[in-house]
């Protein structure tokens, strides 16, 4: 993997205001704002922080929840999956192993084959479009 740790003053000279606070933060883009939610380009979006590859947006779908979302990642090995329970919800936070951003939530409402629906905020990912 290619993650990197930096600190935080590193964070925010490398981030956006926003990438900063949604990725460094856990904040949450407003849904149907992210330039990705309605995205139909072929490619492999990865991690804006570090680079990593996360999902293949041959397994996007249109959830309707208004944030992209996928039902696998690409492979397990690049996530982490933790239990938050903020706001008065237990939820399922994704976050990169590689360098420890805030993606999304996972949710166990998903299309099948997995059943699962991995709701990502598009400010922290990178899509690498296929030629």
């Amino acid at each position: 993997m290619t993650g990197k740790s930096y600190t935080e003053q590193e964070w925010q000279q490398k981030l956006t205001v926003e990438q900063f606070d949604i990725c460094r933060k856990k904040a949450t883009e407003r849904p149907f704002s992210g330039k990705y939610t309605d995205c139909k380009k072929q490619g492999i979006y990865h991690c804006v922080c570090c680079g990593v590859a996360l999902f293949d947006s041959a397994e996007k779908y249109n959830s309707g929840s208004g944030w992209p979302s996928f039902w696998r990642v690409l492979n397990d090995k690049y996530i982490d999956e933790i239990v938050d329970e903020s706001y008065g919800m237990r939820r399922v936070e994704v976050t990169c192993r590689a360098c420890g951003s805030h993606l999304g939530h996972v949710f166990e409402d998903g299309p099948q084959p997995t059943g699962l629906r991995y709701c990502i905020n598009s400010v922290s990912l990178d899509l690498k479009e296929k030629p």
